[in-house]
């Protein structure tokens, strides 16, 4: 059965947002692995990795431990990168052969105050994927750390053949498990009707961006979205665990929201920081000169 649960609509903060999470264990794995946080001001997907119950822990921990920053109103980057690293520490620290080779993804949406303007905080660790809806822009604001995506990059393979390629879900980076863990950080000042959709590779695999940005503009309310985008991926085979969070901006200090679901209504602004250029959000096909 879908699991979804709705957040508080009325919480305090710069950036007052109605969410909604769902995960569904998918027509082939036995286990889900997959992890979600849905409370502000951090919404997260992790999808575990590793033999036997090692995944299902690994994400678990991840959420825990940004579990913690949930009792403040905002977070800071260096809050985040402290959350990681504990996260980091304690998977390392798991033994016994059900958690060896232990890792997981982490793709989060957090909001942030800076000179009292709110913003968007992604971060992303692995290839779960943070998209965003913002009047007429639709974007990936993440970057997959994965072994297709570093072909496509070079231009040894297509999006379409990446789709069916053999090491599809083999990723580059992951915490806990890996040689690497450094995550990527976008910082996205944050407008009256965005939407931004925190989801693992269980959907990706399953439904084009296409697809996700139609649901994604549908006048519907994000719990039903969710639903939606679920149920897209298991009608598409579900092969893998399936983990949709939905963010929705209703109010940002100095605007106003004119209708009750207008996703989109704001103008386009976006800046990155402290990422390199092989890790800025990549345009989808189709934004044109829009597209960053």
């Amino acid at each position: 059965m879908i699991d979804p649960s709705l957040s508080d609509p009325d919480q305090p903060g710069t950036i007052r947002v109605v969410s909604a999470a769902t995960t569904h264990v998918g027509h082939v794995r036995a286990t889900n692995e997959d992890s979600i946080l849905d409370a502000a001001p951090i919404y997260l997907v992790a999808d575990g990795m590793g033999g036997h119950n090692a995944g299902e822990v690994a994400s678990a921990i991840a959420v825990e431990e940004f579990e913690k920053l949930t009792i403040q109103e905002n977070v800071t980057v260096e809050q985040l990168g402290d959350a990681l690293s504990s996260a980091a520490t304690r998977i390392g620290e798991l033994g016994g052969e059900s958690t060896l080779g232990a890792g997981t993804t982490v793709s989060l949406v957090a909001t942030m105050v800076l000179d009292e303007v709110g913003y968007w905080v992604v971060l992303n660790l692995g290839d779960s994927r943070v998209y965003r809806l913002s009047a007429d822009i639709f974007e990936q604001v993440t970057v997959d750390h994965s072994v297709v995506q570093e072909l496509m990059d070079r231009g040894e393979l297509t999006p379409e053949q990446a789709r069916m390629h053999p090491y599809r879900h083999m990723v580059t980076r992951a915490l806990g498990a890996g040689p690497e863990s450094d995550p990527d950080y976008w910082l996205i000042p944050a407008e009256t009707g965005d939407r931004m959709l925190i989801c693992s590779d269980g959907l990706t695999g399953e439904v084009d961006d296409a697809t996700i940005e139609r649901v994604l503009r549908s006048p519907s309310d994000v719990r039903t979205i969710g639903e939606d985008l679920v149920r897209l991926a298991l009608d598409g085979g579900g092969h893998d665990n399936i983990s949709v969070v939905l963010v929705e901006a209703v109010e940002v200090e100095g605007q106003q929201l004119e209708a009750e679901t207008t996703a989109g209504t704001g103008s386009r602004t976006e800046e990155a920081f402290d990422v390199d250029e092989d890790t800025l959000p990549r345009a989808l096909p189709g934004d044109g000169d829009d597209a960053r």
